[in-house]
C-alpha cells in the first residue's frame, strides 16, 4: 500500500532495531548530514560510558555492566572490600578485563553516585 501500512512492511519495520533503522537513514545521508548528526551525538553522548548502560527499567536505573545486570557500584564495594580484578572476572564469568576497565572510569567520575549506592544497600 502507499501508506506503508503493508502488513508485510510493518512486521519488519517492528522487528528492525533502532541501530539498524539508523544505518539504513545514515546510508541515505550526505556527508554534511552525517557530520551534522555526529556533532550532535557527541553532545548527547559527553556524560556516557563506552561498556556501562543505564536504564530504568534494569536494576533501578542504576549503572551496569552492558550484556549483564552486574551493577557498577557491586563491583566497586568488592574491590574496596579486597577482591582483585582476577577475583571479579573469576567470580563473574561474563565479565572482560574492559568491562572493569569501563567500570573504574565510571566510578571515577561518578563518585559520588557510587559511594551513595553502596550505603544504601549495606542499609537495606
Amino acid at each position: 500500500m502507499a501508506d506503508g501500512s503493508h502488513a508485510g512492511y510493518k512486521i519488519a519495520w517492528l522487528n528492525m532495531s533502532t541501530v539498524e533503522e539508523a544505518e539504513k537513514l545514515l546510508s541515505k545521508m550526505t556527508p554534511g548530514e552525517k557530520a551534522q548528526l555526529l556533532q550532535r551525538v557527541a553532545q548527547e553522548s559527553k556524560d556516557a560510558y563506552p561498556g556501562i548502560d543505564t536504564t530504568v527499567d534494569v536494576c533501578g536505573g542504576e549503572a551496569v555492566i552492558v550484556r549483564t545486570r552486574i551493577p557498577v557500584w557491586v563491583l566497586e564495594q568488592a574491590r574496596r572490600l579486597g577482591s582483585t580484578e582476577a577475583d571479579l572476572l573469576r567470580l563473574y564469568p561474563g565479565l572482560r578485563a574492559e568491562d572493569l576497565a569501563s567500570a573504574w572510569a565510571y566510578v571515577r567520575a561518578h563518585r559520588d553516585e557510587i559511594d551513595r549506592q553502596i550505603r544504601d544497600n549495606e542499609s537495606a
